[in-house]
């Protein structure tokens, strides 16, 4: 799985609060969910954001409560990856689950800036900033974690690990 697209660049120990305020935990549309991504941290992000945008942060990204709305909000806003110096847990589960790709980086922030085009493929672990000639590598994805991000999250993957095993 390769994705390209425009950084966003957050601090360190952003909360599942911070990705979705509670406010907004009424729904679990992922689009209507999107509008509010990120509004307490950068009121600008959901009027802003594109889909393909790759979120960059620091470290324990998705912090906080268990809430898989967090990961549902980045994809309705359009979030193709997350990379980070480090995820809580409980979220990086929740997105591999949701089907979204997040990746461990030391130093990505030291690499990439702010409305940069970056390139990811997540099977070398490779990060490409295509604006300033900057790389490095991120702990690849398994294989079988690569999997199930190839279904679009663990529900559609196990609907087709089933109707394989069933032949």
């Amino acid at each position: 799985m390769t994705t390209q697209g425009r950084v966003w660049v957050f601090g360190d120990n952003i909360d599942t609060d911070g990705i979705i305020p509670a406010r907004y935990l009424t729904t679990f549309d992922a689009e209507e969910l999107g509008a509010h991504c990120m509004e307490d941290v950068d009121p600008e992000f959901p009027s802003k954001v594109k889909p393909g945008d790759i979120l960059v942060a620091g470290k324990n990204f998705g912090c906080g409560s268990s809430r898989e709305h967090a990961v549902l909000a980045l994809k309705g806003a359009g979030i193709a990856a997350v990379l980070a110096e480090s995820f809580a847990r409980i979220f990086f589960r929740n997105a591999i689950n949701t089907g979204l790709l997040v990746l461990e980086a030391d130093g990505v922030r030291s690499i990439l800036d702010a409305g940069d085009t970056v390139r990811v493929d997540a099977k070398s672990g490779t990060i490409v900033n295509e604006t300033r000639g900057r790389s490095l590598t991120a702990k690849p994805v398994p294989a079988f974690i690569q999997e199930i991000l190839d279904a679009g999250g663990l529900m559609e993957y196990a609907k087709k690990k089933l109707q394989t095993d069933a032949r």
